[in-house]
């Protein structure tokens, strides 16, 4: 039963009809051109598709691939839109947000997409921050066994996370200052674990994606076995692609 359209992307320019890229229910790929802006799609099998793991891969999958096929300037569009007709992207998307959708293709018009997160180990990093600094060191050892005022807990606590915190501005700051000149935008977002300390997207020109991954490798070697790193060099532009109202 067909559903309706599943929605992948926006292209500014037109592109086959249809591409050699399997979507979702392992449907063919095809794009529809609608008031100059092109919109990658396949038939919607089901009415409403559930964020599996397997249907979110799929339907990245699909941006990549595109993109890889050489049509990099793209609009990725949210996981699980499906219209039932052209007419309702006309109605929904085009009308209210055509200006808006143009802005964004000028702004990502020969650029993508790379995220840096880094992590470390939480419990190694402070062992090496008491290492490195003797007074605090000597301070917390001499308030094990005792019995401590709570002004006390919080004094050597608060000496602790702040001196900790400057460990890790001092680790973030190193791969900001060099990461930031190659891009034209950058945006930082809540880390998502407790080891993670840095998560960020980088907007850099297409060609620069070598220099920039050079510069995460040789940043990474400088702080040697202290900081693992997940670099992804290949992404459709989410963070980059979002509509303000």
């Amino acid at each position: 039963m067909d559903c309706g359209f599943y929605l992948y992307g926006i292209f500014p320019d037109s592109i086959p009809e249809e591409l050699a890229i399997q979507g979702l229910d392992a449907q063919p790929v095809y794009s529809q051109v609608i008031d100059g802006f092109t919109f990658l799609y396949s038939e919607a099998k089901k009415e409403k598709y559930l964020a599996s793991r397997r249907n979110l891969i799929s339907h990245e999958k699909v941006l990549e691939e595109a993109m890889q096929e050489g049509f990099r300037t793209l609009l990725p569009l949210r996981f699980g839109l499906v219209v039932k007709n052209w007419d309702a992207v006309i109605t929904q998307l085009i009308q209210p947000y055509k200006d808006k959708l143009q802005e964004l293709f000028q702004k990502l018009n020969g650029t993508r997409e790379v995220s840096v997160k880094i992590f470390w180990d939480t419990k190694a990093e402070l062992q090496a921050m008491m290492e490195s600094n003797p007074g605090l060191k000597q301070q917390r050892d001499q308030m094990e066994g005792k019995t401590l005022s709570m002004e006390e807990i919080i004094h050597i606590g608060q000496l602790i996370e702040s001196n900790l915190a400057a460990r890790k501005d001092s680790v973030i700051q190193a791969f900001f200052n060099e990461l930031k000149p190659l891009a034209s935008e950058v945006i930082e977002s809540d880390p998502m674990t407790e080891d993670m300390i840095y998560n960020a997207a980088f907007l850099i020109p297409w060609e620069n994606e070598s220099l920039f991954s050079e510069r995460v490798e040789a940043i990474d070697q400088n702080f040697a076995e202290r900081l693992r790193i997940r670099y992804n060099n290949f992404t459709a532009p989410y963070t980059f692609a979002q509509i303000s109202e």
